[in-house]
């Protein structure tokens, strides 16, 4: 396709470019526009070439596709969780599921003290491998 002079004043009169370097412009290409912003997507050629036979049997461009194929995989994906922290409660229960094992299995004739010593020593561990625990703070010297 070749661009005439004239082509080129009509894009110079209706774009105006300066909106790229003000710090306070949330989305110029929509509202210069109207249309929505433009986000590039990185992908293998393998999921290209698929993205495109997906379009031109959907009879779509392939930025309508890759649109299309996002929203139907987040309908269809099941609500995001609240981010949560895996290592300290998972942590806290595997160390509770451990006591309940470790009381069923400690002579019943033991002394309160001497229980609640035998399971912390087994689920702290012996103080000379305490500073290579990566599940326990590590103490300033």
């Amino acid at each position: 396709m070749a661009f005439s002079l004239d082509n080129l004043t009509w894009l110079r009169g209706n774009i105006d470019v300066s909106d790229f370097d003000r710090k306070d412009s949330i989305a110029p290409v929509s509202r210069r526009t109207g249309r929505d912003p433009i986000s590039a997507v990185k992908m293998p050629e393998s999921l290209t070439a698929a993205v495109d036979n997906w379009a031109e049997a959907h009879h779509l461009s392939r930025s309508d596709a890759i649109r299309t194929l996002v929203e139907l995989g987040l309908k269809v994906a099941p609500p995001a969780l609240p981010p949560r922290h895996p290592l300290a409660s998972d942590a806290t229960r595997i160390e509770e599921l451990a006591v309940h094992e470790l009381e069923g299995l400690l002579d019943p004739a033991l002394s309160e003290d001497e229980r609640e010593r035998r399971i912390r020593r087994l689920t702290d561990g012996p103080p000379e491998f305490s500073h290579e625990r990566i599940d326990l703070p590590k103490h300033r010297t």
